[in-house]
């Protein structure tokens, strides 16, 4: 259940704390670095092996990440990125993305 908008209101405001369901809901995005495994451009798809992502609680390992297909413009198997990655709703999404 989300939070009314009221509450949202005040937590922006910083004048009251969101619920932890409310703040589990909040998208958190972090910046790292990794070497592409596959790209699967129409289906919006990229796996990337990167290190550990301590601020979206991931450890060292290949994940595949969702990807607006615009970004994967010229990313292949082998190249060594630098991305923003984004944990909304449970699920992993890159957000920006570039060769490194």
């Amino acid at each position: 259940m989300a939070a009314p908008p009221a509450v949202l209101a005040l937590a922006a405001a910083g004048i009251w704390s969101l619920p932890s369901a409310a703040r589990a809901a909040a998208p958190v995005q972090a910046q790292a670095s990794g070497e592409v495994v596959r790209v699967n451009a129409p289906a919006g798809k990229i796996a990337i092996r990167h290190g550990a992502i301590d601020k979206l609680d991931l450890p060292a390992m290949t994940l595949v990440y969702q990807v607006d297909p615009a970004l994967l413009a010229g990313i292949a198997a082998g190249d060594r990125v630098e991305f923003t990655a984004e944990r909304a709703g449970g699920r992993y999404r890159i957000v920006e993305l570039k060769k490194r």
